[in-house]
């Protein structure tokens, strides 16, 4: 089983940068499907991006264009590198992972098995 650790969350100001990284160790990380979601308060968790092991990107129509997923097979570790942050990007964001996402549930939470603890985003104005 994949454990999976968060990290590089905080506060910044609107239009600021971060990268968050998901670590993965207990198995061979570059055959897993890594998804991005984040929760606001009050809110349902939302997809944010994934990456398949064949290197496939995708995006949620809110953050196309300025967040970029990415994957360091060699350090088993996944980064979401968010730019242009805005307020409405204020969540904790988790990295989740599984080995049988099909295309058509990849922005779905059910999809994923493996989850992170998550970490905090806010961007204030």
């Amino acid at each position: 089983q994949v454990q999976l650790v968060e990290s590089g969350g905080g506060s910044v100001q609107a239009g600021d940068s971060l990268r968050l990284s998901c670590a993965a160790s207990g198995r061979t990380f570059n055959r897993y499907t890594v998804g991005w979601f984040r929760q606001a308060p009050g809110k349902e968790r939302e997809f944010v991006a994934a990456l398949r092991a064949n290197g496939y990107t995708y995006y949620a129509d809110s953050v196309k264009g300025r967040f970029t997923i990415s994957r360091n097979n060699a350090k088993d570790t996944v980064y979401l590198q968010m730019d242009s942050l805005k307020p409405e990007d204020t969540a904790v964001y988790y990295c989740a992972a599984d080995t049988g996402v099909i295309l058509s549930s990849i922005r779905s939470a059910a999809a994923y098995d493996h989850w992170g603890q998550g970490t905090q985003v806010t961007v204030s104005s």
